[in-house]
C-alpha cells in the first residue's frame, strides 16, 4: 500500500499566529513538504488544481515537474486534474512529458472539481459537467493508447489523424484514479475503464464513501476486470497527530474551526468519530486507519492532508515526520500481515519500479526544512480499457 500526502494549496492565515503567508511562501512550502515526504519514507505527493483564490496551484504539471527534479523515488500525482474544463489534448501532452521527466513516477487523479465558476472561465457550461467528464476522459484515454486519432465530439474541435506527443513512457500511460465525493457516475467511469477509484473522503461520514467504493468494486467486476477485491482503491483524509491525544485536539481545534470544509457541520469530536478526519496520538491514528479496512476493504493508496486551513509549514513538516517514523511503518506491517494474496499491490510504472541510481538523480545535499525550503536545496535529481494491467504493482 502506498502512503503519502496531498495539498490543495489554499492560502489561509494561521489562526494561532495570525499570520498570512504570501503566495510565494505557500508555493515553496508545498515543494518543501514534497521533499520531506520522500525523506520521511512516504511514497506519494499529490497537489490539487484550482484557478481561483485562495488557492495557489493553478498548474500542477509545473509544480510536479519542479518536485520531480528534487526527488528520486517519490510518486507524483495530481489531486485533481479537472477533466471537465481542461482540454484533453493538453492533458495528454503535458502529463506524458512530465511522465518522461519523472522517470515514470507520475499518475493522475481526475475529477470535476468543486468550483462552479471555473466552467465559464474556460468556455464550458456547468450544466454539462457530466457530459464533459465522460467525453473528455474518453478522448484522453484514447490519446494515450492510440495514434492517428479521429475524434468528433461536442466539447472541443474535431481531430483528424491526430497523434499526441510525446507518447507515454515505454508505451505505458500514466495510471489514472477517478476521484469523487458524491458521484456514482464517477465510480462507474473508473470501473468501466478498469482504472482506480479515489474516495476523496474528507468531510462526509465514512459510510457515505464506503457505498461509493462498494459500487465501484462491484461494477469493476461486472465490466470484466477482475474480482471486486482486485479493484484499485485510494483514500484521502486529513491527519493531525501529537504524542498525547489531548495535545493534538487542543492544537488542531483552531484550524478545525477555521476550515471551510469542517466549520458548521459537527464539533471536532463528532468529526473525528464519524468522518475520516484523524486527530489524536500515533496509536489512535493507527487504530483508526486500520479500521478503514472494515469500511472499504483492502486499498492500494492512502493520502493525508497535513497543511490545510492555515497549518504552518513547520507544523506540517512535523506531521510528515510523525507519519514516517511512528505511523506508516506500523501500518505497512499490519496491513501486509492481513492482506489476502488476491488483492493487488498499488500500481506502479515499470520504469518507476526500477530503483534509481546515483547517476540518474544525485542525492540531495541539503535537507529541506521550514527555514530552508526546497528551492534552496541542492538539486537531485493495442488499447484496452484495462490499462492498469500494463503497470507493475508495488512501490
Amino acid at each position: 500500500m502506498q502512503f503519502g500526502i496531498f495539498s490543495v494549496g489554499e492560502l489561509a492565515p494561521d489562526p494561532r499566529a495570525g499570520r498570512m503567508p504570501t503566495e510565494h511562501e505557500r508555493i515553496l512550502a508545498m515543494t518543501t513538504l514534497a521533499v520531506r515526504a520522500e525523506e520521511a519514507g512516504l511514497d506519494v505527493f499529490a497537489t490539487g488544481e484550482h484557478h481561483n483564490p485562495p488557492y495557489v496551484c493553478s498548474s500542477p504539471a509545473t509544480l510536479l515537474a519542479y518536485v520531480a527534479a528534487r526527488t528520486r523515488r517519490l510518486i507524483l500525482s495530481t489531486a485533481t486534474t479537472l477533466i471537465t474544463t481542461n482540454d484533453p489534448v493538453r492533458v495528454a501532452e503535458e502529463y506524458a512529458l512530465l511522465q518522461h521527466l519523472a522517470g515514470g513516477r507520475l499518475d493522475l487523479i481526475t475529477g470535476r472539481g468543486n468550483t462552479p465558476d471555473v466552467y465559464p472561465w474556460f468556455g464550458q457550461d456547468l450544466r454539462q459537467t457530466g457530459a464533459l467528464a465522460r467525453e473528455n476522459y474518453a478522448l484522453l484515454h484514447r490519446l494515450w493508447r492510440e495514434t492517428d486519432v479521429d475524434w468528433r465530439g461536442r466539447s472541443r474541435a474535431r481531430l483528424d489523424g491526430f497523434t499526441s506527443t510525446p507518447r507515454p513512457l515505454d508505451g505505458v500511460p500514466p495510471f489514472v484514479w477517478h476521484a469523487a465525493v458524491h458521484s456514482a457516475e464517477t465510480a462507474e467511469r473508473a470501473a468501466y475503464y478498469g482504472d482506480g477509484f479515489f474516495a476523496d473522503n474528507l468531510v462526509a461520514p465514512v459510510e457515505h464513501y464506503a457505498r461509493l467504493v462498494e459500487l465501484y468494486r462491484s461494477r469493476y467486476a461486472e465490466h470484466g476486470h477482475g474480482a471486486p477485491e482486485q479493484a484499485i482503491v485510494g483514500l484521502g483524509g486529513q491527519l493531525f497527530v501529537r504524542a498525547r491525544s489531548q495535545d493534538a485536539l487542543s492544537e488542531f481545534r483552531p484550524y478545525f474551526h477555521r476550515s471551510p470544509a469542517w466549520a458548521g457541520h459537527w464539533s471536532l469530536e463528532e468529526c473525528t468519530a464519524r468522518t475520516p478526519l484523524t486527530v489524536g496520538s500515533p496509536d489512535e491514528a493507527i487504530e483508526k486507519i486500520l479500521g478503514f479496512r472494515e469500511a472499504y476493504g483492502h486499498c492500494q493508496r492512502q493520502l493525508f492532508a497535513v497543511d490545510h486551513a492555515g497549518i504552518p509549514l513547520k507544523t506540517a513538516l512535523e506531521q510528515i515526520d510523525i507519519l514516517g517514523e511512528h505511523i506508516v511503518p506500523v501500518l505497512r506491517r499490519e496491513l501486509a500481515a492481513t492482506c489476502p494474496p488476491t488483492v493487488p499491490p498499488a500500481p506502479c510504472h515499470p520504469a518507476a519500479a526500477e530503483p534509481p541510481t546515483a547517476a540518474d538523480h544525485p542525492a540531495p545535499a541539503v535537507r529541506a526544512t521550514a527555514d530552508r525550503p526546497a528551492a534552496a536545496a541542492t538539486r537531485t535529481a493495442a488499447p484496452s480499457p484495462a490499462a492498469p494491467a500494463q503497470h507493475r504493482t508495488g512501490v
